[in-house]
This record gives C-alpha cells, sequence and structure tokens, in this order.
C-alpha cells in the first residue's frame, strides 16, 4: 500500500512539473526535470543559433512571444520593436538571470556588474559610469586614445604589409581604448596571457549562448561529462581571468595614493573600498572590483573588433560601397575626427547598416522578471528569464520593407542627411542600455574611417569572395576570412 501511495505521489509531482503557469506565453510542452532541454538540442542541431531556434518556435506559435523551460528555468523569448521596447522599458523585468552559468563565471558568487541586479546593481552602475568620466570616457582624452591605438595598427599595417584574418589586426588594439581607461595600461602585441585571454573569450562564443547551454539547462553533467558539457572550458577559462585580473587589482592596491583615484577606473574603486573600510556591510570590495573588471574585459573585449570585422567583410564584398566611402572620406583634408561625423552621414549610414544586417549579439542581455508582471497581454512569472531578440527588430519586415537587402541609403533622407535611426538597437534599451555605447561608437567610427582614409581593403591575390553568412553563438561573428590593405597615394 505504501509502495502504491509512493507511486501515485511521484506520478503526480511529475505531472505537476509539466503544467504551465496560468497566461504563460505560448511554446511546446515540457517533460518533468529537463523542461525543452532535449528539444532545444535537436533544434539546435537543425537550425543552428539560439535565435534561430526562437525564431523557428515564433513562427511555429504564430506569436512574437513564446515560453520554453530549460532546465528548471522559465524562459520567454521577445520579438519585435513594440514587445522589446515594451519588456526592456519595464522595470520588474530589470534583473539578470541568477543561475548556475552566470555564477560559474564569478566563482560562485554573485558580484560585479552585468549579471547583478537590486541594491548592487543600482549603487555600483552609477558609481562606474560617473568614475569612467572622470578618468576620460566620452571626452578628448579618449578619442586620443583610439587616435594612438589607430596609429599602432598603421604602423603595423605598414611595416608588415599583412595578409590577415581582420580580429587578428584589430581585437587587441580596438579594446585597448577601453582598457586603458579600466586599468591605466594597454595590452601590448607581445603581450602572451590577456590575448590569450581575448582569444579564448572568442572560443567561448561558440561553446555557448545566452542562456548557458546545456551547462546550465542541466548542470549535474558536469559530474558525468565535463568536458562534453563545457565545464572544464569555463572552469578554467573563469580560473585564467579571475588570477589575471585579481593580480592587477592587487598591484593598484599597493600603488594606490590619493592622487591616482582619477588616474583610472580601479583606482577609483580602490579609493572606495578604503573609504568604505570600517563598514562591515559594505558592497567596495576588492572582490567586487575584480568581478567587475571581468565583466568590462567580457562585454567590450570582442564588441568592436567583431564590428569592425563585419565592416571590413562588407568592403571586400560590396567594393561599390567601398568606393563610395573612399569617394566621401577623401573629401576631408585632415585625419578624420569624432567632431567631423556629421560631415560623413553615408559613413555612419554604413555602419548603422551593418549594425542592423549583422547584429553582434542577436539577443539583448538576458532579463529576469523581479516580480509577477505583464507583457504583450501574457502573465510573466517572478524568476522568468526573458530574452529580448534585437535581431527580429533590425529585421521587422513591416518597418523595414526589405531587411534582407544591405542598403546604407535607408538611413538617408533625400537630402542625404541622416534620419531613421531609432530603430537600431544593437546596445539594447532602457535602464541596462550598454554602458560602454559612447566608447564603442566612437571607437568603431574612428578605426573605420581612418583605415579607409589610408587603404583600400581588399581580397588577398587568390582568395575567393567570403561568406557572408555570421557564425552562431553568444555572438555573432564573421566566418574567417583574409584581407590586405592597399596604400592609397594620400596619407593622412
Amino acid at each position: 500500500m505504501i509502495l502504491i501511495l509512493v507511486f501515485i505521489t511521484i506520478v503526480i509531482l511529475l505531472w505537476l512539473d509539466t503544467v504551465k503557469p496560468i497566461y504563460f506565453p505560448p511554446g511546446p510542452g515540457w517533460v518533468p526535470w529537463l523542461g525543452n532541454t532535449l528539444l532545444v538540442r535537436k533544434l539546435t542541431r537543425k537550425y543552428g543559433g539560439q535565435h534561430e531556434i526562437f525564431d523557428y518556435l515564433c513562427q511555429k506559435y504564430r506569436s512574437q512571444i513564446v515560453g520554453l523551460r530549460l532546465g528548471r528555468e522559465l524562459t520567454v523569448a521577445i520579438r519585435g520593436h513594440a514587445l522589446v521596447k515594451e519588456a526592456l522599458s519595464n522595470d520588474a523585468i530589470l534583473g539578470r538571470p541568477d543561475n548556475f552559468f552566470y555564477r560559474l563565471r564569478t566563482l560562485g558568487q554573485r558580484k560585479g556588474l552585468s549579471f547583478t541586479d537590486g541594491e548592487l546593481w543600482e549603487q555600483h552602475r552609477p558609481f562606474i559610469s560617473k568614475s569612467l568620466r572622470h578618468v576620460g570616457y566620452g571626452k578628448p582624452q579618449m578619442e586620443k586614445i583610439i587616435l594612438q591605438e589607430l596609429e599602432a595598427v598603421v604602423r603595423l599595417i605598414d611595416e608588415e604589409n599583412p595578409c590577415i584574418q581582420p580580429h587578428q589586426l584589430l581585437t587587441t588594439s580596438s579594446f585597448n581604448v577601453l582598457w586603458t581607461l579600466v586599468t591605466g595600461k594597454r595590452i601590448e602585441r607581445n603581450e602572451e596571457r590577456p590575448r590569450k585571454l581575448l582569444q579564448t573569450l572568442r572560443d567561448r562564443s561558440g561553446h555557448f549562448d545566452l542562456a548557458g547551454g546545456v551547462l546550465n539547462q542541466v548542470p549535474w553533467l558536469r559530474f558525468l561529462v565535463p568536458e562534453w558539457s563545457g565545464f572544464n572550458f569555463m572552469v578554467d577559462f573563469n580560473q585564467q581571468m579571475a588570477s589575471y585580473f585579481s593580480e592587477i587589482v592587487r598591484q593598484h592596491f599597493e600603488t594606490y595614493t590619493d592622487e591616482k583615484a582619477a588616474d583610472d577606473l580601479i583606482y577609483a574603486y580602490v579609493k572606495e573600498v578604503k573609504e568604505h573600510s570600517n563598514d562591515p556591510d559594505t558592497s567596495y570590495t576588492e572582490f567586487q572590483i575584480t568581478a567587475t573588471v571581468l565583466d568590462l574585459f567580457i562585454a567590450g573585449g570582442l564588441n568592436n573588433s567583431v564590428v569592425l570585422d563585419q565592416l571590413l567583410l562588407m568592403m571586400v564584398v560590396r567594393p561599390d560601397i567601398q568606393a563610395k566611402l573612399h569617394e566621401t572620406i577623401d573629401q576631408l583634408q585632415d585625419r578624420v575626427r569624432w567632431s567631423d561625423r556629421d560631415k560623413l552621414p553615408y559613413v555612419q549610414a554604413v555602419i548603422l547598416e551593418v549594425q542592423r544586417f549583422y547584429p553582434t549579439i542577436a539577443f539583448g542581455g538576458p532579463r529576469r522578471a523581479l516580480q509577477d508582471c505583464t507583457i504583450g497581454g501574457y502573465r510573466i512569472p517572478k524568476g522568468t528569464t526573458l530574452f529580448p531578440d534585437l535581431k527580429s527588430v533590425h529585421h521587422e519586415q513591416e518597418y523595414w520593407k526589405d531587411p534582407e537587402v544591405f542598403r546604407p541609403e535607408r538611413f538617408l533622407d533625400d537630402n542625404g542627411k541622416l534620419h531613421n535611426t531609432e530603430r537600431v538597437v544593437p546596445f539594447s534599451l532602457g535602464k541596462r542600455r550598454c554602458l560602454g555605447e559612447v566608447q564603442a561608437k566612437t571607437t568603431v567610427f574612428l578605426f573605420f574611417t581612418g583605415l579607409l582614409q589610408q587603404f583600400e581593403i581588399i581580397l588577398p591575390d587568390g582568395a575567393g569572395t567570403p561568406s557572408t553568412e555570421m557564425t552562431p553563438g553568444m555572438m555573432y561573428m564573421p566566418k574567417p576570412f583574409k584581407v590586405s590593405f592597399k596604400r592609397k597615394r594620400r596619407a593622412v
């Protein structure tokens, strides 16, 4: 009799585990414990990345919002400008997922900036924003750093005339802009440790999606298949990062003086740690600094170079666009500065079209519902993870008319002035909009125009036209391709 009761209880519990919350968005049913993990694995093999899976499900269920359960985690994908804007403007979903995958990156703790929320995030985001401005973010000092890094790239091209994959040339230099503001030092090309971390960061994009992959959905797999699940990769990568960044932070503590508090972000943080040293409840700690530096490295390490990759890819695929860019940029006599951007609307239009056509990140940073709320008429339970589909915003048929056509002119009015830019949202929307937006826009603009002002971007001899398809993952990157640089008669 007891065994029968136990059996009935187990059956009821398993059945209850398949019941969806009331008024939850449409989507496939799920199985106990695993949710839709097996379905997602199957669809990944068939369609590719996370965005393609949600795109398929939205079409299948004829809805701009679909609901799943990945492992134990309720998950909702949101498509289209109206719903994405509604969701990202809702303070009820300002949270970040609190799960195994995201805690793993900060050694089991919930620290840093990117994947924290509540009081910690509300206290540290404005502090970081203010401190970065104090050390030159968004100011002439930042532009000076960008131009110095661009000069280093140009010298390398002139000296070695490389036939090279663009990211191998541009990743370190484009990231050095943010890194200098954060640490006070640039990464040299012969520094093996940070360059290896940047390459591993690129590899990481192919191992996982923004939901953390199967490792997050079924975390106990790390005990059975640690290599296959990606657990070994993540542990090794996270330990390398934590070790490297903690050394940098420790050096700042050892060399700190009050006069250095405005030299870089870490020194500004050290000052706060010292001022709060007698407060047992303070969130200003050495590990919080290390976790924040880690977040900034992950968030900013590749983004600029991937956009530049995509821009240079388009230059060799569409030489007609490159020719028009040369004609536009060559009208300026001096080296292009950030203040020249309004004189170069076509350049801005090409950059915008690349960001629309090839979103570096298909989904904005995942959000977590901090309380029960409603999106698009559906109930979103507290704790649900939401993925805002930015690619769907950039490819919305009703608005763009021809979203699958690469056409920079869509951002120019009849007078050649820039317009129609508000629907391009690569930095997301709302209060959690990307903190590095100004730096990213300035770096990409100055690097791109600076290279085109001095070189023609061409394919190496014998090379075929590269693929314009992106490789899915955490970031959408071009498939490997190489370019050469042909020095123009006029050097700046």
